[in-house]
């Protein structure tokens, strides 16, 4: 075990290991989603809603500390001045402060499945942590083999959602899929926009990330049509009719997204410039997720 880091800006490094941002990631599905049942339903539960979004924050800050806990194992996080591992010196303590917010997170789902007498949302939600621990969970560490992205995709987006939508309605719905197709696209841009700085370090611990497997060139091009995937995918559901015409408020992210390109085809090559791009990264997700979710809101008012 590496000594624990001494750093004159040790509070810095904490918030960054905290990564306070980044739990946008788990309110997102829970605001969209909802929203999506209000517009249909003219229903929230509001109960359901609390519970569901304190569950939601449990349970990525599960994925956070165990992801720096298997991280430690494979030597990728030994220049990584913020990892709760380094920071700590104390890896047996991280890990079961991760179980331990896992177990507060899947308590608040198994209340929300007892409420409704319903097993459903459990199921999904276990499934939707099954695909977070294989990202990097030892023996599949999926995340080294490149697929991160199809996991987060699926955890965040179709499934998390789907688990949302059905606390409030037991129901199921194509435009709560649509919604979380384009929620899963803005929550893997954050994993894909991490890669780049550390492509040293990945190829050395042998991960095999997409920035790996394309270089960073190529990977900063992919990166701008996956972001502006979003605002014509969400223009065609609205000319679809799954999507009120409110919900092209997201498209106010755009300055956000545009940021994030020029960022990335600017500065792919250089880690200490690029190091930032998943928080504007972040700043994309959340203001086209909040925008996406007022719009279904005060669509069908």
């Amino acid at each position: 075990m590496d000594t624990p880091l001494v750093n004159p800006n040790h509070k810095k490094l904490w918030l960054a290991a905290i990564k306070p941002p980044m739990y946008s990631v788990a309110i997102m599905p829970i605001w969209v989603g909802s929203a999506v049942a209000f517009a249909e339903t003219k229903v929230l539960n509001v109960p359901i809603f609390c519970v569901f979004m304190a569950a939601a924050i449990f349970i990525l800050a599960w994925e956070n500390i165990s992801n720096d806990v298997f991280d430690s194992e494979t030597g990728i996080d030994k220049n990584k001045h913020h990892s709760l591992v380094n920071l700590t010196g104390n890896k047996q303590l991280m890990f079961w402060l991760g179980n331990f917010c896992l177990g507060l997170g899947l308590l608040g789902i198994v209340a929300i499945a007892l409420w409704q007498q319903d097993p459903t949302v459990i199921g999904i939600i276990l499934l939707c942590c099954g695909l977070g621990y294989m990202y990097q969970g030892p023996p599949f560490r999926l995340g080294y083999q490149g697929l991160g992205e199809f996991l987060c995709f699926f955890a965040f987006g179709p499934l998390g959602m789907g688990a949302v939508y059905y606390s409030q309605t037991q129901s199921w719905s194509m435009t709560n899929l649509a919604a979380g197709v384009i929620l899963g696209i803005a929550t893997s841009l954050i994993l894909f926009c991490s890669h780049f700085h550390q492509v040293e370090d990945d190829i050395a611990a042998g991960k095999r990330s997409p920035i790996v497997r394309l270089g960073t060139d190529k990977g900063a091009k992919l990166l701008v049509w996956f972001t502006a995937s979003i605002y014509p995918l969400t223009l065609l559901f609205v000319i679809l009719g799954n999507f009120p015409m409110w919900t092209l408020l997201s498209w106010l992210s755009l300055p956000s997204a545009i940021k994030l390109c020029r960022h990335v085809l600017t500065n792919h090559n250089q880690p200490d410039k690029v190091s930032n791009c998943k928080f504007i990264a972040v700043a994309v997700h959340f203001w086209s997720c909040l925008f996406l979710g007022v719009g279904f809101f005060i669509g069908n008012v």
